[in-house]
């Protein structure tokens, strides 16, 4: 399935990861420590469901947007003061970039057996836990319906589109990593967007309630926000664009300086296991395990066109193509 191509070139990326200590996840107790890019609410129900099953577990979590995250986790890795035992965050870039350093703790016994290889990275470092892919969102009140990247670029657009910003949101560093490195689009895209008066700003969230409040008509957004809201009565529609999609496959990982590595593992478990992808697909995400059914609302998989993506490549390119982005738009 075209979901293969993401991780491909991620898998290769070597590093000296730690090798976890051995310790039963179902024995897990005590405090963990979690830095997540869910949204509030989903991150509350993953974490009530997690606790249920492991009621000595006392969880602690920050939410955030992906690079906010990084930039905290950063801070804290520069003051030797680490703080997370587990990330759960959007994209591979920041965990191969996490993995290259050896910050990621190896969980050789995590369980995969279900999963795709590409689905996850070949040294057991991170686990990829949905398909997320970015599109556009527009108003259903709004006079034109896009179909390509490139309607975006419209007069009649001009000055009505909202997105998230790649400083901000994992996502949207993976989807201008995709569109900046494809043929038909590159930076002139951006560029062109910039000429568009559009200003980037914050994360999904926040595109999403500007094209469904009306005051943008048009916005480059995250799949589930667009398809679960217009389900629940918003005035949007989702374009899976002719060029393709972007996508990220939220992965999580375990610190090597986890505080509290049973606990830690009986998490990753939990968000890998049949319960837990059942909880994403309720949550109203694509899940990652075979066996679990994709929410109402949502295409088969192999029914998306996904953009291609070069993980190497993002994470070398990853500082250049954040100055460039800055350049243009001047964040």
């Amino acid at each position: 399935m075209p979901l293969l191509r993401l991780a491909v070139a991620a898998l290769a990326i070597t590093t000296l990861a730690a090798v976890s200590p051995a310790g039963p996840a179902s024995a897990a107790s005590g405090k963990l420590v979690i830095y997540t890019s869910q949204l509030e609410k989903d991150a509350q129900q993953t974490v009530d469901a997690f606790k249920a099953k492991h009621p000595d577990v006392e969880v602690e979590w920050t939410r955030n947007g992906t690079s906010k995250l990084m930039n905290i986790l950063r801070a804290e890795i520069a003051a030797g003061q680490i703080k997370p035992d587990v990330l759960l965050i959007a994209d591979v870039i920041n965990m191969g970039q996490l993995k290259k350093e050896g910050r990621l703790m190896a969980y050789e016994d995590a369980a995969v057996g279900a999963y795709d290889k590409a689905l996850y990275d070949a040294d057991m470092t991170y686990f990829g836990s949905k398909l997320i892919t970015t599109g556009i969102i527009y108003n259903t009140a709004a006079p034109m319906q896009p179909s390509s990247w490139k309607d975006l670029l419209a007069a009649d657009a001009k000055g009505l589109v909202a997105m998230p910003s790649p400083l901000y949101s994992g996502a949207a560093l993976n989807h201008m990593h995709s569109l900046v490195n494809a043929p038909d689009l590159g930076w002139g895209y951006y560029e062109g967007l910039a000429g568009n008066g559009i200003t980037p700003k914050g994360g999904n969230g926040g595109t999403f309630k500007a094209v469904a409040s009306g005051e943008k008509l048009y916005g480059i957004v995250i799949d589930f926000l667009a398809i679960r809201n217009k389900l629940e009565g918003s005035p949007v529609e989702f374009v899976f664009p002719e060029e393709g999609v972007s996508a990220v496959t939220e992965p999580v990982a375990i610190l090597a300086t986890s505080k509290n590595v049973p606990a830690s593992q009986a998490f990753v478990d939990f968000v890998l296991s049949e319960e837990g992808q059942k909880l994403a697909a309720a949550q109203g995400f694509l899940p990652a395990h075979p066996a679990v059914a994709p929410p109402p609302g949502f295409p088969k998989q192999a029914d998306i066109k996904l953009m291609s993506f070069d993980a190497d490549q993002a994470i070398s390119g990853d500082k250049a193509a954040r100055m460039k982005f800055t350049e243009l738009f001047g964040e």
